[in-house]
């Protein structure tokens, strides 16, 4: 499974729920080839990639997004580490 074509067909809430699940499948078959396996480390590097995104975007020249809104990503975080 090829988990950046996946990303690029996310258009709606149950893609990004079919997404989320491929990727948690991944982790799990391939741990190993995961830089940040474990959920600190992860998140960390979420964090630094969301602060640097910028250059990701202009270096393959595309528009730096807008949208979503960060603060319902945040939201949504912090909802999922209560949710069971």
């Amino acid at each position: 499974m090829d988990l950046k074509l996946k990303t690029d067909t996310v258009s709606s809430r149950d893609d990004f729920i079919e997404f989320v699940d491929a990727l948690r499948l991944d982790l799990s078959t391939n741990r190993t080839k995961w830089q940040n396996a474990s959920l600190d480390d992860f998140l960390e590097a979420l964090s630094a990639w969301v602060q640097d995104m910028d250059g990701y975007y202009l270096n393959n020249n595309l528009p730096i997004p807008t949208s979503p809104e960060w603060k319902t990503i945040a939201e949504m975080m912090l909802a999922a580490k209560f949710y069971e």
